[in-house]
C-alpha cells in the first residue's frame, strides 16, 4: 500500500469530518469556533515575514517552548517570531507568554493549506515542539527550503510501536529534519527508529521553566483567601476515555476529616463546572476561584476554574498531585510543581514523562502512588508530617537546578544549523 499517496488523497475528505469535529467540541468550548478559517488555509491578514516558527500544539508545548525562544532570541535578536497552535487554549497562553509575537493556528495537513501558510510567512526556520509529525508539513519544508527542526523530542514506546506501522510514511517525512533534539537517551533511540537523523540528547525544556513574577503575587493573593489552612491542590486533572480523575479524588476525600482546602483544577476548561457540579453531588461544601471570593472556613474543595494560573496554585500549596496519572491519560507536567518546591505524588500512568517521574522519585523530590485511595494516604501523612514536605521540598530544588539548560543547548544547535544552511544558500 502506498501510504503517503492515501494519506494525502485523505486530505480531499478530511476537512469536512474535522468542521463537523470542531462543531462538536464547540458545544461544551465555543472557542472551538473562533479563528477556524486559519485552520483551512484562509490568507492571514498581516502576515508576519521571515520569522522564526515555533509550532507548539496546546499549553504544555508553548509553555516548554518559552525559555527556547528566550534563548534563540540571543541568536536571532532582530528576527520576528510567530507561533502556531493547534488547540485553543493553547492559542490564549501562547498570546499571554508572548504578547510581542504573532499567534495562530497552524493549518491541517492539506498540501493546499501548507503551501498557502509557507509561502505566506516564508520562515526563516521552523521548530516543531515535542512530538509533531505532520508529513505534508515536513516535506512542504524541505521544497520551499525551510530548515525545520524537532525540538524537546519524546516518543514513548507506544507510540513508536504505532509509528513503525506506517513507517513508509513516517519515516521520509523524519528524514526531511535539519535536527532533532531528544529529552532522553530512550527517547533518541525511539526516533532515530522511526527515521529521524542528526538526534541529539539536550534535556527538556520544562526544566527551564520558572514561575513568573505575576504568579508569585498571585498566589499570595490566594493564600490571602485562604488563610492559614493546608492546601492540597490537584492540579491538572483529566476526563479521558470515561474515567473522571476529579471525581476518584473526590470519593477519596470524603474521608477526610481534617481542615485542609482541596484545590481541584481541571486541565480543561469544559471541565470546570462539571467539577464543581461532581463536589456538591458529592456532599463537599465548595467554592469556585472564579467567584473572587475568600475562601470561607467550612470550604472542603475549591475549583481553579482559572487559565493560565497553575504556577501560582503549586506555589500557594502545601502537597500537590499531577493529574492526567490516575487515568491512564500518560501523566500532565510534573516539572511544574517539582519546580515550585512542593511535595509532589503522581499516579501509576507516567508514559509522557516516564523518565522524569523515574528521576524524581529516586531524588525524593516526588512520590507515585498507585490509587486515589494512596493519594489521600500519602497526602494525610505529609500533612502530619512537616519535616517529611519540607525534606521533598529542597531535594524539588535541587533536582530542577541540576536538570536546567536544555534551551540553552538546543538553541546553539539550531543555531549552528541554521548559519551552516545560510552559508551554503
Amino acid at each position: 500500500m502506498n501510504l503517503p499517496w492515501l494519506y494525502t488523497r485523505l486530505w480531499s475528505v478530511a476537512p469536512f469530518l474535522i468542521r463537523r469535529y470542531l462543531r462538536k467540541r464547540a458545544k461544551k468550548n465555543p472557542a472551538y469556533l473562533a479563528h477556524w478559517d486559519e485552520r483551512f488555509g484562509s490568507s492571514f491578514s498581516g502576515a508576519v515575514q521571515n520569522p522564526i516558527w515555533i509550532h507548539a500544539v496546546s499549553v504544555g508545548e508553548t509553555r516548554a517552548a518559552l525559555p527556547l525562544v528566550r534563548e534563540l532570541r540571543r541568536f536571532f535578536p532582530e528576527t520576528p517570531i510567530l507561533m502556531t497552535q493547534m488547540t485553543p487554549t493553547g492559542r490564549e497562553t501562547a498570546r499571554a507568554l508572548f504578547p510581542d509575537v504573532q499567534c495562530r493556528y497552524l493549518p491541517y495537513d492539506k498540501p493546499e493549506y501548507i503551501k498557502q501558510f509557507l509561502e505566506e510567512h516564508r520562515p526563516v526556520f521552523g521548530v516543531l515542539m515535542e512530538t509533531e509529525i505532520w508529513p505534508n508539513l515536513m516535506h512542504g519544508c524541505r521544497a520551499q527550503g525551510v530548515p525545520l527542526f524537532l525540538a524537546n523530542a519524546r516518543l514513548s514506546e507506544k507510540s513508536q510501536k504505532g509509528y513503525l506501522h506506517i513507517r513508509t510514511l513516517v519515516e521520509p517525512a523524519m528524514q526531511t529534519l535539519s535536527g532533532c533534539y531528544a529529552q532522553t537517551a530512550e527517547d533518541a533511540e525511539r526516533l532515530h527508529l522511526i527515521g529521524a537523523s542528526n538526534v541529539h540528547v539536550c534535556g527538556n525544556t520544562k526544566y527551564d521553566v520558572t514561575p513568573p513574577p505575576e504568579a508569585e503575587n498571585r498566589a499570595a493573593e490566594f493564600r490571602e483567601k485562604i488563610g492559614s489552612r493546608p492546601v492540597v491542590v490537584c492540579g491538572s486533572t483529566r476526563f479521558y476515555k470515561g474515567e473522571d480523575e476529579a471525581a476518584m479524588l473526590l470519593k477519596a476525600w470524603r474521608s477526610y476529616r481534617g481542615d485542609a482546602l482541596l484545590v481541584v483544577v481541571p486541565r480543561h476548561p469544559e471541565r470546570f463546572q462539571e467539577v464543581y457540579d461532581t463536589a456538591q453531588s458529592l456532599g463537599f461544601k465548595v467554592q469556585k476561584r472564579s467567584d473572587r471570593e475568600a475562601v470561607d472556613k467550612s470550604t472542603q474543595v475549591w475549583v481553579g476554574d482559572s487559565m493560565g494560573e497553575l504556577f501560582a496554585y503549586f506555589l500557594a500549596a502545601d502537597i500537590a498531585f499531577i493529574g492526567g496519572s490516575l487515568v491512564d491519560a500518560g501523566c500532565q507536567n510534573v516539572i511544574e510543581s517539582i519546580a515550585c518546591n512542593v511535595p509532589t505524588l503522581f499516579g501509576p500512568s507516567t508514559y509522557n514523562f516516564a523518565e522524569v517521574c523515574r528521576s524524581a522519585v529516586a531524588a525524593g523530590a516526588a512520590k507515585q502512588i498507585g490509587s486515589a485511595e494512596e493519594w489521600l494516604t500519602m497526602t494525610r501523612f505529609w500533612l502530619a508530617d512537616k519535616q517529611e514536605r519540607q525534606q521533598y521540598a529542597d531535594a524539588a530544588s535541587s533536582f530542577v537546578r541540576r536538570h536546567r539548560g536544555a534551551s540553552a543547548r538546543m538553541a546553539e544547535l539550531i543555531s549552528e544549523a541554521v548559519q551552516e544552511r545560510l552559508k551554503e544558500a
